[in-house]
């Protein structure tokens, strides 16, 4: 129960209440406290009752709309033919009273259709899916019994998003030329080929994943053959020590061709694989003689004297001497103690000599080798003493 401008306390008076027949009761609660309403009479004079009711819960109840009774049979024709243009008629009636109007009852308010609100978002990822619109019955609510909007609260249009690409491999090229023709000095050549992100390739927008595996091959030469090496020196050995303790001695110093050595038809190392270089003790050292050359023979003499034996079968002498050279520093002096040598001779200068023939040599090659050509052959003079 309300009171008149208020609202009930939670515990209102016993006045505050009204019972009516059971059948025309209906309880609600206001306050934790369970209250009695009339029904029948709802939408009609309210009971006579204390000044804290309100008006018969005219919020609970709608307005009770009036209703068609059923007609009522066909009353008898008005006459009994047709005279011109008089027709007899008959009637039959109903009244508003299934049910009655309540005494408030206001026209009835159908609902109208509001907008429709944006669509929402697309129901796919991507492809085709759909959208859901919808619209409320308050342009105007119903009210009064109208009747609810007809057809139907929500729409679905197809929609279209955009799928991702996702890139794809183009075919692997043909293999390219090998780095080298033949295979250098402890690493091989190598050829490549490569792929392209290409079939297809990945969208920008949106955005597709990129092709996953490597992009290029490489793949050694094995096969070429290995190229010459050029053999390089290694570096200068210290030179040695003197090896003379007086006098001038000679210091060498060598290198290896092996920073790395000729291989495979390359060329051996350039220049001198020793070097030396003079080294001084500044003390002489003994110097030992030496033997000159033997001098010419002298002249064929006769043994007895000055006696000519030119152009005669008589035996002379003939001498040569020789020096022992270059001693010093108390060197040793010249192997061996012959300072002169003696021969026998016979004197035969501007002797006429008597000569005898040898044999024939082989004969010569041909001269020239082909056409008119002439072989030659000779014989050597001998000659002695007569």
């Amino acid at each position: 129960p309300i009171r008149r401008g208020a609202q009930c306390s939670s515990d209102p008076p016993d006045s505050c209440l009204v019972t009516l027949p059971p059948a025309t009761q209906q309880k609600s609660t206001y306050g934790g406290v369970s209250h009695i309403h009339h029904l029948s009479r709802c939408g009609s004079v309210c009971p006579p009752v204390s000044d804290c009711l309100a008006p018969c819960l005219t919020a609970l109840c709608p307005s009770v709309h009036g209703g068609w009774s059923g007609w009522s049979g066909w009353t008898e024709c008005s006459g009994p033919c047709i005279a011109g243009s008089n027709i007899p008629s008959r009637t039959r009636r109903r009244s508003c009273s299934s049910p009655t109007p309540s005494a408030d009852t206001r026209p009835p308010v159908d609902g109208g259709w509001g907008a429709w609100a944006p669509a929402g978002k697309c129901s796919a990822s991507c492809g085709e899916g759909l959208q859901l619109s919808a619209r409320t019955c308050d342009q105007p609510t119903p009210k009064y019994g109208g009747q609810f909007c007809a057809g139907p609260s929500t729409k679905a249009t197809v929609c279209q998003v955009v799928c991702p690409v996702d890139g794809f491999w183009s075919g692997w090229s043909n293999w390219g030329e090998c780095s080298s023709s033949c295979i250098p000095q402890g690493q091989a050549p190598v050829r490549t080929r490569s792929r392209s992100c290409t079939n297809p390739a990945p969208s920008t927008s949106p955005p597709g994943k990129g092709c996953s595996g490597e992009r290029s091959q490489a793949q050694n030469c094995d096969q070429l053959p290995n190229c010459p090496v050029d053999g390089g020196w290694s570096s200068w050995t210290s030179f040695s020590a003197c090896p003379v303790t007086c006098g001038v001695g000679l210091q060498v110093s060598d290198r290896k061709c092996n920073n790395p050595p000729a291989k495979h038809g390359g060329q051996p190392c350039p220049g001198e694989q020793r070097r030396s270089k003079i080294c001084k003790t500044n003390v002489h050292c003994p110097v030992d003689g030496s033997w000159s050359s033997w001098s010419k023979w002298s002249k064929c003499k006769s043994p007895f004297g000055g006696r000519d034996i030119r152009c005669m079968e008589v035996r002379g002498s003939q001498k040569r001497i020789r020096e022992c050279l270059h001693r010093d520093h108390n060197g040793s002096i010249c192997i061996g103690d012959q300072l002169s040598e003696i021969r026998v001779c016979y004197d035969v200068h501007q002797c006429f000599l008597k000569g005898n023939w040898e044999g024939w040599e082989n004969w010569s090659m041909c001269k020239p080798s082909c056409g008119k050509s002439a072989t030659l052959q000779k014989k050597v003079l001998q000659t002695q003493l007569q």
